[in-house]
C-alpha cells in the first residue's frame, strides 16, 4: 500500500511540475502519505447513497475510498460514491488550488478548507461548492475575515482585521460593509454608524484619537448634511456640512463665553484629516471555490439551467446524452459529452454575480391592467346588462335593513328575477341592448353585507355603473372564469360556474356570521351575486360575483404573491428582471419572510386561525393568501434599498410614503392607533427579510433568511374560497398522488389543506421586535 501510494504521488508531481511549480510545493505540504491502517479504515466505511436511474428506480451505491490522478494532473484522495467525490476527501487542482473537507455528489458540502496558490485560505461551511454559512477567510496580504457568508460573499455579521492594523466589525452585504458597523484605524481614530456598499454613508459618529468627534450625516466617506463637531473642552460647531465650501453653513459655540481657543478653526480641516483615513479596499479573489469543480467519470442526460425569480436554479432535461458511456473528463471541462455534473447543478457558478443576491428592483411599468370594453367588444352588451342590473338592484327601495336577518334571507330560493325589455317597463328603463333577465341571489343578505363593509350605495353604483366602462383582464383564470375591473380599480367582477354559486349559497350563513364576528377577517369580501340570462335562441346564463380589489391603494404594489403552501407547479418561472407590476408570483418564487410588529402579528395569528376554521368547516380547499408588497425606500435608479441604507440627498423616491426615524417608525408600528388607515391586511406596516434557497431541492418552500431587511407596507387576504373538495378534486388528488409527493399537491382534504396552509403561513410570517437590527 505504501509503495503504491508513493508511486501515485510521483506521477502526480511530474504532471504538476509541467503546469505549475507552486502546485508541486503545496503537494508535498498537504498530501502526506497516509498509513495503511487509516486507508483500510476508510475503505471499510460503507454509506448508502440513494439515487434514481433513468427508469426512475432507486439505485444504491457504496461509499468507498479511492486515490486517483486524472490525465490533466488533478489529484483526489478520499471517499467516493458512484464515481463522485462523496464524504471526506482532498482534491488538488493543477493551478495549486486545494480543497480538504466534506463532499456530497461531487460538490464541496459541509465543513472544509479551500486554499489558493497565493497562500490565501478559507475554512468554514460550504454549500454546493460555495463558501456559505460561517467561515474564516485569510487573504494572501494578511487580511482576515470571520463571519457570515452567502454564496461566496461576505453577507451578514462579520469581523475583518486588515493587515495594516485597521479593524471592522458589523454588517456586510454582497461582500461590502453595509448597514451598522464600527471601523477602527490603526492610528486610534474610529467610526461607528451606517455604511453603504463599502463606504461610510448615512448617520454616524467619527471619533479622533485626540478626543474630537463628528456626529451627523455622511455621504461617500465624508460629512454631508446636518452635523456637529465637538471638542473635548465642550466647545462645538453645528451646521450644514459639504466638501464644497460654498454649501457649508454653521455656527461655533465655545464651552464658555471667554473661551476663544477654536475661533481660527475651519471645517475644511476636517475634510483634510478624513482624506487621510481611508477605508481599506477588499482583496480581489480571481478564482472562487464554486468555479473549481472536480473531474467526473460518467456522462449522463443533459439538463438546461433556468433561474427563478429568487435566483434558485432549476434543472430541465435538454435531451439524451450518452447515458452509461464511460468517459474521463478533466477538471469538469465538457468535451461534447453532456455531463452528469450538470445534472447535479455544478454549473451554477455561471450565475455568480446574480445568483440569489442580485439587487431587488421595482417592477417594470406595464400598461393599465385590462382591455376597456367599448362598443364593438364581444362582451359590450353583457357589460351594459350588468350595469343596468346593478343599478336596478342597488337602487331598489327596501325597509331599513338591520344586521339581524331571518333564516329565510339565506334560502337559495330567495332570488328576484327582473325582465329588462329594450323598450323599458314599469320597473326598468329603456336600453339599447337585447332583452335579458336579471337575477339577484339572496339580495337582503348582500345588502346587509355591503352595509357591514361600510359601502356607500351611491359610490358603489358609480364605480360599477358610471360612464367609465369596465375593463376585461386579458385572459381567464385557471378555473376558466373571466375577470373584470371597475375603472377606479375598487371592485373586481368574476364570472362563476354554477357549482361555485351553489358553494357560496351553501356557506353564506356561516360567511355572514363570520364577518359579523370578526372585524379583521382576511377572507374575500363579496358584495353581490347575480346572473344575466339572455333572452332568445342562446338562452345563455352568465353568473358573476362582485368582490373587493385588495390591491386598490394609493401605494404602488411592487411584488404580488399568490401563496398556497404547496409546491407542485407553484412557480411563475419569472426572473427578477422579468417581473412587471401585474406579475403574480407563487410559492416557489417567494424570497421573503414577512415580519410584523407584535400587535399586528398577534392579530394575524388569531385571525388566520379563525378564517381557516371557517373554510375547513365549510369543506373548502385550494384557497390562497394573496400578498402585495409596497417597498418604502427606492432610489431614482429603481433599486429597492434595504433598511439601514440611505440614498444621497434628493435621491429617494418613496411614492408618497411618510419618512421618519427608525424609533418613530417602531413606535408607530407597535401602536396601530397612530397609523392612519392601517388595518390587518390593508396598509399594514412591517418589514420583510430576504431569503435565498441554497439547496438542490426544487420543492424547498421557504428559503434561508440572510439578514437583509426592507421597510414595507403590506396588503394580504384569503382569496379563491369557493372550491369545495368535490369528486373532481378527490380524483385529481388520487391521480397526482401516484406521480408526485401527496404533500406537494394543492388538491387535498380541507382539514389537511387548512393545517398545511396555516403551518406554511407561520413559517413565512413572524413577529418582529421594535428597534431590531437583527
Amino acid at each position: 500500500m505504501m509503495g503504491r501510494e508513493s508511486g501515485v504521488m510521483k506521477a502526480w508531481e511530474a504532471t504538476v511540475r509541467k503546469t505549475h511549480a507552486v502546485a508541486k510545493k503545496r503537494a508535498h505540504s498537504i498530501f502526506g502519505t497516509s498509513s495503511e491502517a487509516q486507508a483500510q479504515a476508510q475503505a471499510e466505511e460503507e454509506v448508502l447513497n440513494l439515487t434514481v436511474d433513468d427508469n426512475g428506480n432507486d439505485v444504491q451505491y457504496e461509499t468507498y475510498h479511492t486515490e486517483k490522478v486524472f490525465p490533466n494532473g488533478e489529484y483526489y484522495n478520499g471517499q467516493c460514491t458512484d464515481n463522485f467525490t462523496h464524504g471526506q476527501g482532498k482534491y488538488l487542482w493543477t493551478d495549486g488550488c486545494v480543497y480538504v473537507g466534506e463532499w456530497s455528489k461531487g460538490k464541496a458540502m459541509g465543513r472544509g478548507t479551500f486554499s489558493w496558490p497565493s497562500g490565501a485560505t478559507y475554512e468554514g461551511n460550504f454549500t454546493n461548492g460555495y463558501m456559505h454559512g460561517t467561515g474564516t477567510y485569510t487573504g494572501s496580504n494578511g487580511d482576515t475575515y470571520k463571519g457570515k457568508w452567502v454564496m461566496n460573499l461576505k453577507h451578514g455579521y462579520g469581523v475583518k482585521s486588515f493587515a495594516n492594523g485597521d479593524f471592522y466589525e458589523g454588517e456586510w452585504r454582497r461582500g461590502l460593509q453595509n448597514g451598522q458597523g464600527r471601523y477602527q484605524w490603526d492610528n486610534g481614530n474610529h467610526y461607528i454608524g451606517e455604511w453603504r456598499n463599502g463606504s461610510i454613508w448615512g448617520e454616524g459618529s467619527f471619533v479622533w484619537a485626540d478626543g474630537n468627534r463628528y456626529d451627523g450625516l455622511w455621504e461617500d466617506g465624508l460629512p454631508k448634511g446636518n452635523g456637529t463637531y465637538k471638542w473635548p473642552d465642550g466647545s462645538f460647531y453645528v451646521g450644514i456640512w459639504s466638501k464644497d465650501p460654498k454649501e457649508q453653513n454653521g455656527t461655533y459655540y465655545p464651552s464658555a463665553p471667554s473661551v476663544e481657543a477654536h475661533l481660527d478653526w475651519d471645517p475644511e480641516q476636517v475634510y483634510k484629516e478624513l482624506n487621510e483615513c481611508k477605508v481599506c479596499p477588499m482583496e480581489k479573489v480571481t478564482v472562487l471555490p464554486s468555479q473549481k469543480k472536480p473531474a467526473v467519470w460518467k456522462a449522463k442526460k443533459a439538463v438546461a439551467a433556468r433561474m427563478s425569480v429568487d435566483g434558485r436554479i432549476g434543472m430541465e432535461k435538454a435531451g439524451d446524452g450518452d447515458g452509461g458511456a464511460e468517459s474521463e473528463v478533466c477538471g469538469g471541462e465538457a468535451t461534447g459529452n453532456e455531463l452528469l455534473e450538470e445534472l447535479l447543478g455544478l454549473h451554477i457558478d455561471d450565475f455568480d454575480e446574480e445568483f440569489q443576491l442580485q439587487n431587488l428592483k421595482v417592477p417594470k411599468k406595464s400598461k393599465r391592467q385590462g382591455e376597456t370594453i367599448s362598443k364593438g367588444h364581444k362582451n359590450y352588451e353583457l357589460m351594459l346588462n350588468l350595469q343596468l342590473g346593478i343599478r336596478h338592484a342597488v337602487a331598489r327601495p327596501v325597509a331599513n335593513a338591520n344586521f339581524e336577518l331571518n333564516p329565510s334571507a339565506f334560502d337559495p330560493k330567495d332570488k328576484i328575477w327582473t325582465r329588462f325589455p329594450p323598450e323599458g317597463s314599469k320597473h326598468t328603463p329603456p336600453h339599447t341592448s337585447m332583452e335579458f333577465k336579471w337575477k339577484d341571489y339572496c339580495p337582503v343578505v348582500f345588502r346587509a353585507l355591503r352595509k357591514l363593509f361600510k359601502v356607500d350605495a351611491a359610490d358603489y353604483m358609480l364605480s360599477i355603473c358610471g360612464d367609465e366602462a369596465l375593463r376585461e383582464l386579458s385572459s381567464p383564470g385557471k378555473s376558466g372564469s373571466f375577470f373584470y375591473l371597475t375603472n377606479d380599480d375598487r371592485y373586481m367582477i368574476k364570472t362563476m360556474k354554477k357549482a361555485e354559486v351553489k358553494v357560496l349559497l351553501r356557506m353564506l350563513p356561516a360567511y355572514y356570521n363570520h364577518f359579523r364576528s370578526f372585524e379583521n377577517t382576511m377572507v374575500t369580501k363579496f358584495y353581490g351575486l347575480h346572473c344575466v340570462k339572455l333572452i332568445g335562441a342562446t338562452q345563455r346564463k352568465v353568473r358573476f360575483i362582485i368582490m373587493g380589489n385588495l390591491f386598490c391603494s394609493e401605494y404602488t404594489i411592487h411584488r404580488r404573491f399568490d401563496l398556497k403552501g404547496s409546491s407542485l407547479g407553484r412557480t411563475s418561472e419569472k426572473s427578477e428582471t422579468d417581473i412587471e407590476e401585474t406579475t403574480i408570483l407563487k410559492d416557489l418564487d417567494l424570497n421573503f419572510i414577512f415580519r410584523l410588529q407584535k400587535y399586528w402579528f398577534q392579530e394575524f395569528s388569531r385571525q388566520i386561525d379563525k378564517d381557516c376554521e371557517l373554510l375547513e368547516q365549510e369543506g373548502i380547499m385550494d384557497y390562497s393568501l394573496l400578498v402585495g408588497i409596497h417597498f418604502k425606500d427606492i432610489s431614482q435608479d429603481g433599486d429597492i434599498i434595504p433598511t439601514g441604507s440611505r440614498t444621497p440627498a434628493g435621491d429617494s423616491d418613496c411614492e408618497g410614503t411618510p419618512q421618519m426615524s427608525k424609533v418613530d417608525m417602531d413606535q408607530l408600528i407597535s401602536d396601530p392607533s397612530r397609523w392612519e388607515g392601517a388595518k390587518l391586511g390593508v396598509n399594514t406596516p412591517g418589514r420583510v427579510e430576504r431569503t435565498v434557497r441554497t439547496g438542490d431541492c426544487e420543492l424547498q418552500l421557504v428559503g434561508e433568511p440572510i439578514g437583509e431587511f426592507y421597510n414595507v407596507v403590506l396588503f394580504f387576504g384569503v382569496i379563491d374560497i369557493l372550491q369545495d373538495y368535490d369528486i373532481s378534486k378527490k380524483l385529481e388528488h388520487a391521480y397526482k398522488s401516484i406521480q408526485y409527493d401527496p404533500t406537494s399537491i394543492s388538491a387535498v382534504d380541507p382539514r389537511l389543506y387548512s393545517k398545511r396552509f396555516r403551518d406554511f403561513l407561520f413559517r413565512i410570517f413572524a413577529e418582529d421586535s421594535p428597534s431590531s437590527d437583527t
